[in-house]
């Protein structure tokens, strides 16, 4: 039995930054509210972070709150933490109150793409296995309609 290799640190970069789509355009879940493990709306998924070398999606950023893009917060979650994928919804594993809680992001600060180290803290603050580690498995994405809820 061999063991998986650790991956390199690869930097990810915003879908909408890159000029590429998504093979599968039903796979693109930008714009869709975002509801929390309690049914409750967090905000909307603004943006897609994706690995520069597998080209898969890594990271979801969120926009919540304010008022026609005033006082509105950037908040990210690793795409693990996806439970469900609807026409106009994405549901996830986490509460509301957690994810406005996480690891600040100002998408104004990223010039470049980051690296591993910038990820890092938001896999711990969600318990979630970043997807470099060793014997990481990339979950299915989006979750199909039909896959039960997973917590």
């Amino acid at each position: 039995m061999t063991q998986q290799q650790p991956r390199r640190n690869t930097a990810l970069e915003k879908l909408n930054d890159t000029g590429l789509s998504l093979a599968d355009s039903s796979q693109d879940i930008r714009n869709r509210k975002v509801i929390d493990r309690h049914g409750e709306e967090i905000g909307h998924v603004s943006d897609l972070f994706i690995d520069q070398d597998e080209r898969k999606v890594r990271m979801l950023e969120i926009r919540a709150g304010g008022f026609l893009g005033i006082g509105d917060r950037h908040v990210l979650l690793p795409v693990d933490a996806i439970t469900r994928v609807t026409k106009d919804e994405v549901h996830v594993n986490q509460t509301g109150e957690r994810v406005a809680h996480s690891p600040a992001y100002d998408p104004t600060l990223i010039v470049d793409a980051p690296a591993q180290e910038f990820w890092e803290p938001y896999y711990g603050y969600y318990g979630l296995s970043p997807y470099w580690g060793a014997g990481y498995m990339y979950p299915e994405f989006p979750p199909s309609r039909e896959k039960p809820i997973r917590d």
